[in-house]
């Protein structure tokens, strides 16, 4: 079973810059789909960013558009989600997850399509 695992998460003002990292059990960097998601309390998760591994294209939400950046790192083996220009509003615990080896569609900001997740990791953005 994969196991995924996020760091990076804490506490910032507002304005404030914070990098998540996903690692897993397996190098992660070789699925196909991998994405960060968030849930804030009493709110649904919604998708954040995701990326495809192998053609580099993103999809990132209307809020996290031109602030946040998802990058895949060979070296490190990890996905990492740049987040800057932080807001009140970011303020949730952090998902990263991935679809199967076998998973063949495209791929979506959509949690259903994701088979494996982290435990996730807290973000806090207050003055």
């Amino acid at each position: 079973q994969l196991q995924l695992v996020e760091s990076g998460g804490g506490s910032v003002q507002p304005g404030g810059s914070l990098r998540l990292s996903c690692a897993g059990s397996v190098d992660i960097t070789g699925r196909l789909c991998v994405g960060w998601f968030r849930q804030a309390p009493g709110k649904e998760r919604e998708g954040v960013a995701i990326i495809n591994t192998r053609d580099l294209n993103s999809i990132y939400s209307d809020s996290a558009k031109g602030r946040f950046t998802i990058v895949p790192d060979k070296t490190k083996k990890t996905v990492d989600l740049q987040m800057n220009a932080l807001q009140p509003e970011d303020s949730a615990v952090y998902y990263c997850a991935t679809v199967s080896q076998w998973y063949g569609s495209i791929c979506r900001l959509l949690a259903s399509d994701y088979y494996a997740w982290g435990q996730g990791t807290q973000v806090t953005v207050s003055s």
